[in-house]
């Protein structure tokens, strides 16, 4: 272990602690607490008398006014700088997606702490890094994959990490071949190479994974995890699938899978194999513990029993849920039914960053549903899903999410003061007054491992002023004439892939969501359109 990553002892006093949930859903608390942390783990929670004594040289961080709390995850993200900053403004999601052709890049490093400054400055410790995916050769995927880890390690961030494999399929829901012979020779000639740089054989992408995998583990262990993630079924094949999946579970690590996000997504599925995308996914042995579902929002009941029913989790999206239109995933049906809800805030949340505490309200509201004796989750719920659920699709569960002995020591820091200003009763539970007031200007210090990673709200490893003056200096520059020709070749490409849409059209309900169906036709009993 490098110098940088040096575990920290130390003790962290707070005034309340938010544990976790207990086996009733309930919040356990502590109060007037000190956490001693020894080799980055909490060896002790209790009062700080007797936590401190005889252990005057350990630093002491916190005080009786900060609420402690675990730290959250953001179990599914991609890159740093946003489309929106870019000039790739919302749209559907198969309209979307091709426009990131035409995004400029400042190179993977500044990308990847761009937004973990945004995310370790609102209290997310832990991410789940899917790589958009890796094209060229397999010394250009080291490269790319080591720069984005490096990133991480640079900040002291804990991350789980994957990359995207796609191998039919890539521009639309019909072969690429397909849409390239409907393309003027100049776009095709320009997007062709693209394509091919991209078509790599599954077998090899898992023989990188393997070796990435074990590099990293000897290099930063506790910080870091390799997972898989093929990109959705209508990208990957049933083999690229089954190849991935053995590989996965002899590997003994995650899968995280887009799938369901988008109605069209569900149409795909049924118009394909005749069934739903889940139950496909079972039917050829696709469906277990080591998967999560990112986004899901088109899952029907018979999806939700199977996922339930082989211990998969689901990562829902609610920001990118809304702004591309995709849909609202179903939990309240889902955690009916047990199945683990972690949360992600996917390219950027709904202010176009990485704030988790945002989030979290967000996901709160979307699942009140009209009826007055529902079970909806509360704050505490919340929470829940924010830091315990997704340490577990990260691939943490167990070490991180909970304030505990034997946990890693990942802890936020919150000025009460902040949360309860101007005044807040004692009679509102805590965590309500966390989920609902906290916003990231009451985050004041954040530990990972005991380490102190944000102090003041502010980033303490990396000149964070510099990372930002420096990825505004290159996208103020001039545009090179290749950014300029992608540009240009995106601009004339996207009427020709939407006419392409709207010539194979798949079947859509346009079913309204639950709680605004009032006068509205009833979507068809498969399909679930919100929370039932």
């Amino acid at each position: 272990m490098t110098a940088d990553l040096a575990q920290t002892d130390c003790i962290v006093e707070a005034g309340t602690v938010l544990c976790g949930l207990d086996g009733n859903g309930n919040m356990h608390l502590r109060h007037d607490v000190g956490i001693r942390v020894e080799n980055g783990m909490i060896a002790q929670i209790g009062p700080l008398a007797a936590v401190g004594y005889g252990r005057d040289s350990l630093p002491r961080f916190g005080s009786s006014e900060m609420i402690a709390m675990p730290g959250l995850v953001n179990s599914h993200h991609h890159f740093g700088v946003t489309p929106l900053m870019m000039g790739v403004g919302f749209a559907p999601l198969e309209l979307w997606l091709p426009r990131f052709r035409a995004m400029r890049s400042v190179g993977a490093r500044l990308d990847t702490l761009y937004s973990a400054i945004e995310m370790l400055e609102s209290g997310t410790t832990t991410v789940h890094h899917i790589a958009s995916g890796l094209s060229g050769m397999p010394d250009d995927w080291d490269r790319a994959t080591d720069a984005v880890l490096g990133a991480y390690q640079e900040i002291g961030m804990r991350v789980g990490y994957s990359f995207m494999m796609r191998d039919r399929n890539i521009l639309t829901y019909r072969s690429d071949a397909e849409v390239l012979a409907t393309l003027p020779a100049d776009i095709r000639y320009w997007l062709e190479p693209q394509l091919a740089a991209a078509n790599v054989p599954t077998a090899d992408y898992m023989d990188f994974f393997k070796a990435s995998r074990s590099k990293w583990q000897g290099r930063n262990g506790a910080f870091v995890r390799h997972h898989l993630a093929p990109a959705n079924l209508h990208w990957c094949s049933d083999e690229s699938l089954q190849t991935i999946f053995a590989t996965a579970r002899e590997a003994g690590c995650n899968i995280h899978m887009h799938l369901l996000e988008t109605e069209r997504q569900a149409a795909f599925a049924r118009s394909q194999y005749g069934c739903s995308a889940v139950e496909h996914l079972h039917d050829i042995g696709c469906l277990g513990p080591e998967l999560t579902i990112g986004h899901g929002n088109w899952t029907t009941p018979r999806d939700l029993d199977l996922i339930a029913d082989h211990g998969c989790c689901i990562c829902h999206n609610a920001s990118s849920g809304l702004r591309l239109g995709s849909g609202i995933a179903p939990v309240n049906a889902m955690r009916q039914r047990k199945i683990a809800v972690a949360l992600g805030i996917d390219q950027s949340n709904i202010t176009d960053d990485r704030d988790m505490l945002l989030e979290m309200k967000l996901v709160w509201a979307l699942h009140r549903d009209t009826s007055l004796w529902n079970d909806r989750p509360d704050a505490a719920a919340v929470l829940q899903m924010a830091s315990e659920h997704g340490a577990k699709t990260a691939g943490y569960g167990g070490s991180v999410g909970r304030l505990e002995p034997g946990q890693r020591a990942d802890i936020v820091l919150l000025r009460r003061s902040r949360v309860a200003r101007p005044f807040i009763d004692a009679q509102t539970p805590i965590s309500e007054a966390v989920l609902h007031r906290a916003t990231k200007d009451a985050v004041d210090q954040v530990f990972i491992d005991g380490r102190r990673v944000v102090d003041g709200g502010k980033v303490t490893l990396i000149d964070r002023e510099a990372v930002l003056a420096e990825i505004c200096e290159r996208l103020a520059a001039s545009e090179s004439d290749k950014e300029l020709t992608a540009r240009t070749m995106v601009a004339q490409l996207m009427p020709y892939l939407e006419a392409f849409h709207r010539e194979h059209p798949l079947p859509q309900t346009e079913g309204s969501y639950r709680f605004n169906a009032i006068g509205q036709p009833i979507a068809p009993p498969d399909i679930i359109t919100a929370d039932q």
